[in-house]
């Protein structure tokens, strides 16, 4: 079972930080086989979405108000642990990030930059793509409404 803790940059612990960027490292760095800079000033910005199974960090998102990421509100860095996968942790963690979003920001509208081959994935959650694939990072995305 999943534990979900949405915490501002400044609620996060030094442990559970750390937990993130291991998660986010292991899964967009070494799995996708893709250098690029995670830590990007915008942490501090963001809401954390924090997926716990037995106190571990297993799934994530970041979701930002409209104007700090896109003129919407957004939800970026969804990932989960590649052994944790196939318990639907995915849908929890954007289901909760969704809701965090209309709790805090009273916000309805959210855009995401989703990696093209999760296009399925995200058009079950209401997700609609607009405009034309592009690389970000030497990964085929597109731009999603909800």
């Amino acid at each position: 079972m999943l534990t979900i803790k949405v915490k501002t940059f400044q609620e996060l612990s030094t442990l559970e930080l750390y937990a993130i960027l291991q998660l986010r490292s292991e899964v967009f760095v070494v799995e996708q086989d893709c250098v690029y800079q995670d830590v990007d000033d915008k942490d501090q910005k963001a809401l954390h979405v924090i997926g716990f199974k037995n106190n571990k960090v297993v799934a994530y998102t970041r979701i930002f108000k409209p104007g700090d990421y896109f003129k919407e509100s957004s939800i970026g860095r969804v990932v989960v642990a590649s052994s944790e996968r196939k318990y639907g942790y995915g849908i929890e963690i954007m289901n909760a990030s969704i809701y965090a979003i209309q709790e805090h920001y009273k916000e309805t509208s959210i855009r995401i930059s989703a990696q093209t081959y999760l296009l399925k994935f995200y058009s079950s959650l209401g997700f609609k793509k607009v405009g034309e694939e592009y690389l970000e990072d030497g990964i085929p995305h597109v731009n999603m409404i909800k």
